[in-house]
C-alpha cells in the first residue's frame, strides 16, 4: 500500500493535501500528512516488520503508556507544556492498520512548533535533556511496567550480547587485539545491572530504550523539551539504562563516527547538566539504589554498544549499516575510547548523582 492509500484509512477528520516522506529514521517509514482545511498535521509510519515482527504489541505498549500520560497530565495542576503523541485511530477503529502485504501502519497527531537537535551544543539544552527524560520517567513511575510487553527481548541486557560475541568470535577470521583486551578486562562487570535487578535493588519500570537527543522535541520559542519521540522501543526494564545510554550518546562531543580517538572524550560539563536536570524531575520517586547504580549504568552502555560494534565487524558487518569491512570496528573503537574517559573520571560523575560508594 502507498502512503496516500494509508493515509486515508485513519480518522482525520477531513480531506487530506498532501504526503510527503519526513525526517531520516533508519528504522520506519515516516511521512508527514498535512490536511486541506485544517493546518493540523499528522505522522504517518510504516513499521519496519524486521526489527517489530509483532507490531500489534508495540502499538499495545504506545497505547497503555500514552493514555497513562494523558491522564497523569490532565491530573497536573501544571504541566510546564509538556505534549504527548495522541494515536490516531483507524476508521474500522483499530489504532493500526495492516495492509494486503502485511505492512503495519500507524498515525500520530503531529506535535507543532518543535525542533529537534542532533548534537547537544549549550548546558541549557543539556539541562533540558536531563529534564525531559525525567519528566517522562516520573509521569510512567506509577505504571505497572509488567503491563507492557518486552518487544526487543535481550535488548539492553549486556551479558547476552557477550555470549554473542563469544559464539562470533570462535569462528571469525577478523580480531583486533585492543578491542579484545578491553572485553575481558569489562567481563566481570558485564553482569552488575542484571544481577542488581535480580537481587531486587532495582525495579522493574517503563524505560524509553532510545533516549538520544533527536527523539526529544524542543519548543521553537522557549527551548524547553515538550515531549519524547520514537516511543516504538518503550519496554519494561530498568531506567538506569536509559539515562546511562542518554549521557554516553550526549556527553560525547565528538560523536559516534568520530574520526579521530583523540577527540573522542566524555565531557563533565554536559553530564553534570543533564544529570541536574534529571533528578530535579525525579527526586521524588528514585531510590538511594537508583543513584547508586547510575554510574553503573553509563559505563555499562559505553561498553556494551562498543560490544555490539565489534561482534558486528566480526560477523561481517550483519546489523550495523557499514560503508567498509572496518566500519564498525572503529565504531567499537570510539565506544571503547568513551569508556575509558567515562572511567577515568568516575568519582565526579558518581558524586554527581549522589550515589558514591
Amino acid at each position: 500500500m502507498e502512503a496516500n492509500a494509508a493515509a486515508a484509512q485513519f480518522r482525520t477528520g477531513g480531506a487530506i493535501a498532501d504526503v510527503r516522506p519526513y525526517g531520516g529514521g533508519n528504522i520506519n517509514d515516516t511521512f508527514l500528512v498535512s490536511m486541506r482545511d485544517t493546518p493540523q498535521r499528522y505522522i504517518l509510519q510504516r513499521l519496519n516488520p524486521a526489527v517489530f515482527p509483532d507490531p500489534g504489541l508495540v502499538m499495545t505498549n504506545l497505547r497503555l503508556v500514552t493514555d497513562h500520560m494523558h491522564k497523569r497530565l490532565q491530573e497536573a495542576t501544571e504541566t510546564d507544556g509538556w505534549q504527548v503523541a495522541e494515536v490516531i485511530p483507524c476508521r474500522q477503529g483499530a489504532d493500526y492498520l495492516i495492509d494486503a502485504d502485511g505492512a503495519c501502519w500507524r498515525m500520530a497527531r503531529f506535535i507543532d512548533r518543535t525542533r529537534v537537535y542532533e548534537t547537544v551544543t549549550t548546558p541549557a539544552e543539556a539541562h533540558e535533556v536531563g529534564r525531559g527524560l525525567g519528566r517522562f520517567h516520573r509521569l510512567l513511575s506509577d505504571l505497572d511496567a509488567n503491563r507492557l510487553h518486552d518487544t526487543l527481548p535481550g535488548f539492553h541486557v549486556t551479558p547476552q550480547y557477550l555470549t554473542a560475541y563469544d559464539t562470533v568470535s570462535e569462528t571469525s577470521r577478523l580480531t583486533d587485539a585492543s578491542c579484545r583486551e578491553v572485553i575481558e578486562t569489562h567481563r566481570p562487570t558485564a553482569m552488575i545491572l542484571e544481577e542488581a535487578k535480580a537481587r531486587g535493588l532495582l525495579p522493574l519500570r517503563v524505560m524509553h530504550g532510545d533516549p538520544k537527543i533527536n527523539n526529544f522535541l524542543f519548543a521553537e520559542e522557549s527551548g524547553r523539551v515538550v515531549s519524547m519521540v520514537d516511543l516504538d522501543t518503550v519496554k519494561p526494564g530498568l531506567i538506569q539504562y536509559d539515562l546511562g545510554d542518554c549521557l554516553r550518546s550526549c556527553c560525547n562531543p565528538a560523536g559516534e563516527e568520530a574520526p579521530d580517538l583523540a577527540a573522542v572524550t566524555f565531557d563533565l560539563g554536559c553530564c553534570r547538566a543533564i544529570i541536574d536536570g534529571y533528578l530535579g524531575e525525579c527526586a521524588s520517586f528514585l531510590t538511594d539504589n537508583d543513584l547508586l547504580f547510575f554510574y553503573d549504568a553509563v559505563r555499562l552502555i559505553t561498553f556494551e554498544l562498543g560490544l555490539r560494534f565489534y561482534t558486528d565487524y566480526l560477523a561481517g558487518n550483519r546489523y550495523f549499516k557499514a560503508r567498509d569491512e572496518e566500519h564498525n570496528l572503529r565504531r567499537a573503537r570510539v565506544q571503547f575510547h568513551l569508556l575509558a574517559s567515562i572511567e577515568a573520571q568516575g568519582e565526579e560523575i558518581r558524586a554527581m548523582t549522589g550515589g558514591l560508594r
